[in-house]
């Protein structure tokens, strides 16, 4: 088996934040102890509630964030340890996609200059040849060439998407994060840009970090899906293994959520409770509170993920309770 192309080893990272009654600072943890490889073409979806860490990992996992904790290897090469040349040449091949289109234009300038932008920093084309290449970008994003004289303005949030897009495949990248890029987008034009992520990948052997909370979208689209709580990794495995027999009472509790007709005459699982807060997490396993089979053990110590099946990981202790089928 080939190296992957990224690898995550004990990530973690905190913020400084003050209580709003108090001056004590303390450390609020978005990310905590997460290992996770990726491979090179291989698409893995990222999964949770809000506030469940999955932009900060994200954001980390391109060096746009340093971790507290850990670190981050891309093609064997360690973010945090690389000088500035180094990274540099580096990140010229990992990009991301934001999740608000409206937002991640300036509205002061042409779409096609915005696009060009990689290539001038990165010196992998200018004049001519950097006009040429936005619009073979545009073309490849189902715009033309003419829409690169436009401000950003004069077009619609999925047509922003698609310039976004664009603009993130500039510099020929290995790795995009994709960090929630339909939820801002009407439902008739999600599917247009999911599709096109789709093709896109398919056809340029990207790797992808598909950061979503819609889990019909991450199943389209990922060939593994990655489930975080309070920071943590509690499910990862195989999409169609996962969506099949998730283990983790969370896991099964987001695809209870889910509309489906196939599960239509079933009960639905209610969680107890809110999201705790990571600030003051629960001993153990995070989840423990608002899960229906948490024991005495479950507050004692924070589960480690372990194979349940082939590549399918689960971080939970009650063997009884995996092994249930989804």
């Amino acid at each position: 088996m080939s190296a992957p192309l990224l690898r995550a080893e004990g990530l973690s990272r905190g913020f400084r934040a003050r209580g709003a009654w108090s001056a004590r600072r303390r450390d609020i943890m978005a990310v905590r102890a997460v290992d996770l490889e990726i491979g090179r073409a291989e698409a893995v979806g990222v999964v949770g509630e809000s506030g469940c860490g999955k932009s900060t990992l994200g954001r980390l996992l391109l060096r746009l964030l340093k971790p507290t904790e850990g670190r981050v290897l891309f093609d064997g090469q360690d973010l945090d340890q690389a000088g500035a040349a180094t990274l540099r040449r580096l990140r010229r091949r990992m990009q991301l996609i934001f999740q608000d289109p409206y937002g991640s234009l300036d509205p002061r300038r042409r779409v096609g200059s915005q696009i060009a932008d990689g290539m001038l920093v990165h010196r992998l084309a200018d004049g001519a040849a950097a006009r040429d290449r936005v619009a073979a970008l545009l073309r490849q994003v189902g715009l033309e060439p003419l829409h690169g004289d436009r401000l950003p303005h004069e077009f619609s949030g999925g047509q922003r998407q698609r310039i976004a897009i664009a603009r993130a495949l500039a510099t020929g990248p290995d790795f995009i994060v994709a960090d929630e890029p339909v939820s801002a987008l009407d439902m008739s034009v999600q599917a247009q840009i999911v599709n096109l992520l789709a093709d896109l990948r398919a056809e340029l052997g990207l790797a992808l970090l598909f950061i979503s909370h819609d889990l019909p979208v991450v199943r389209h689209l990922s060939d593994r899906v990655v489930v975080m709580y309070l920071g943590r990794i509690v499910e990862s495995g195989p999409t169609r293994e996962l969506f099949a027999a998730p283990a983790h009472p969370y896991t099964r509790a987001l695809l209870a959520a889910t509309p489906s007709l196939a599960r239509a005459r079933r009960a639905p699982i209610v969680l107890a409770g809110e999201l705790p807060s990571p600030a003051s997490p629960p001993s153990g396993c995070g989840f423990r509170t608002r899960c229906p089979h948490a024991i005495a053990d479950c507050a004692a110590a924070v589960p480690k993920l372990r194979v349940v099946d082939d590549r399918h990981q689960v971080a939970c202790l009650r063997d009884d309770v995996v092994a249930r089928s989804g």
